[in-house]
């Protein structure tokens, strides 16, 4: 498979299937954005150049289209599609995963969008919605939700009422899907099923996608290398309205991997999970070959740090065998922190929340707004005192949040924090997180979601067993500006 032919899986977002290799599964994180303009130092190696410049990740704002924390401008030359259809930018949304081809200068700071096209992994109805491990079964494919998945205001509490799902993600080394992005269908689905992924197992009139059986027997072949004819490991995109059992059966196949061109040379720079792996100068990222040099910069760790399923950011350019030359790699820390409650005050990009400091970034920082108010795209300026938040993101630096994603919704009483214990935080009955504190009393219920299931806790229980970097998660009623007073105190797996 050539270079810009895996490029083309990672149009569809299908990074399912490159790999079955052991590893750990789709977590309840997976990973998260980088800190915001300052945490980290700047990008190198631009992409103005000729021959293909491509971008592969997940939306985080508008004002032209900001991918990998750079601003893509956009006019009226800029062509969009979404699941293969023409497209304005209008109809995409934060979160999605998209192909940006451009072009962007050595600083990172002049970049421009010549094509953006989003593609879902899967669509179709929820068989399954796990709430505990936060996870859905979508035809036969897992689906993780984590603490960096956007789902879309018209979703039900219970995705298994909707009509249909739309999954956008990043695809780990066991086929887990990590949702970057969920949109629901409603009662006017048109009830077209779709995946997005690599065919395995080809039969005369059969083949697979990451465990599901696609029956093309009756289905429209289209645009094959070889006219009608599916190969071994092609990129397909296959789509039918009924699924019996494991079986699809499609009406049409079409094969996805003639986007784009096969030279050296050429510059990407993707987000993805680390599907093969046998040392820091030989591994994969979502199908493609990367290696790296003592030239290469790591953020958030070093060469020792990579491994099997690890999520990362890598860029850099092709050489004449195909494999990526990284000059940058980031990998991806985990969002555990989650905040909900009403904003303090806003100042430029900095919020406070339950006294607690929220920093921002324009490039780095997912805004959406699910309040009555529907402000697209929102943008920190949008924010006032008093709205009501959820922040999800990392402690960083100690006491304060990197916000990876900040929703705004409708007015409510219900208060959550969810972090570690701060040393010297455990006084019982009081315990403090990121400089909150959390107070309990005769009403509390204490909850234990570090096994397999969430099962209650006695209080003394919860004590014996809470320390300090324990990670926990409380919900109840702010009583002060820094206090929250809980109804339910929860130990969490870390």
């Amino acid at each position: 498979m050539n270079i810009f032919r895996r490029i083309a899986v990672i149009t569809l977002a299908s990074f399912t299937l490159v790999a079955t290799g052991c590893g750990g599964g789709g977590g309840s994180d997976g990973g998260s954005n980088p800190p915001p303009d300052g945490g980290n130092p700047p990008p190198t190696g631009g992409i103005t150049r000729t021959g293909a410049a491509v971008a592969v990740g997940p939306i985080t704002g508008f004002g032209s289209v900001i991918v990998n924390g750079v601003t893509y401008a956009t006019d009226s030359s800029t062509t969009f599609s979404k699941d293969g259809q023409p497209a304005t930018q209008d109809d995409l949304s934060v979160g999605e995963i998209v192909v940006v081809k451009g072009t962007i200068d050595d600083n990172n700071s002049n970049a421009s969008a010549a094509s953006i096209e989003s593609n879902d992994v899967v669509e179709g109805p929820v068989s399954s919605h796990d709430t505990f491990t936060n996870t859905l079964v979508v035809l036969g494919q897992t689906v993780q939700i984590s603490g960096t998945t956007s789902i879309d205001n018209s979703c039900p509490a219970d995705l298994t009422t909707a009509p249909a799902v739309e999954v956008y993600g990043l695809v780990d080394a066991t086929g887990v899907i990590d949702a970057t992005r969920i949109e629901c269908r409603d009662a006017t689905w048109d009830g077209v099923m779709e995946i997005n992924g690599l065919a395995t197992n080809v039969q005369a009139s059969t083949f697979e996608i990451n465990g599901l059986t696609i029956d093309y027997s009756g289905a429209a072949v289209d645009n094959f290398p070889t006219a009608g004819v599916i190969s071994e490991n092609d990129p397909v995109e296959a789509k039918g309205t009924t699924l019996n059992g494991t079986t699809l059966e499609a009406d049409r196949v079409e094969y996805k991997g003639n986007q784009f061109a096969d030279d050296a040379g050429d510059h990407i720079e993707i987000e993805g999970f680390i599907t093969r792996f046998v040392s820091a100068t030989d591994f994969d990222v979502s199908g493609i070959p990367v290696t790296t040099s003592s030239s290469t910069s790591f953020v958030g760790g070093d060469a020792a740090s990579l491994g099997l399923n690890l999520k990362i950011e890598v860029e850099g350019e092709f050489d004449s065998n195909g494999v990526l030359n990284a000059s940058k790699l980031e990998i991806k820390t985990a969002t555990a922190i989650r905040v909900t409650g009403t904003l303090d005050s806003v100042t430029g990009d900095t919020l406070v929340i339950l006294g607690i400091t929220v920093n921002t970034s324009a490039t780095l920082t997912r805004f959406e707004d699910k309040s009555s108010a529907d402000v697209d795209p929102l943008r920190v300026g949008d924010l006032n005192m008093n709205d009501y938040v959820e922040i999800r993101g990392q402690e960083q630096p100690p006491g304060q949040i990197t916000a990876v994603i900040v929703e705004r919704d409708d007015a409510d009483t219900r208060t959550e924090l969810r972090g570690f214990v701060e040393a010297g935080g455990k006084s019982e009955p009081n315990l403090t997180v990121l400089g909150v504190t959390i107070a309990t009393n005769g009403g509390t219920q204490y909850r234990d979601s570090r096994g397999a299931s969430e099962v209650g806790m006695t209080s003394g229980d919860f004590w014996a067993a809470v320390q300090e970097g324990s990670l926990v998660d409380a919900r109840g009623t702010e009583t002060d500006v820094t206090t929250l007073t809980a109804t339910e105190l929860t130990l969490e797996m870390e």
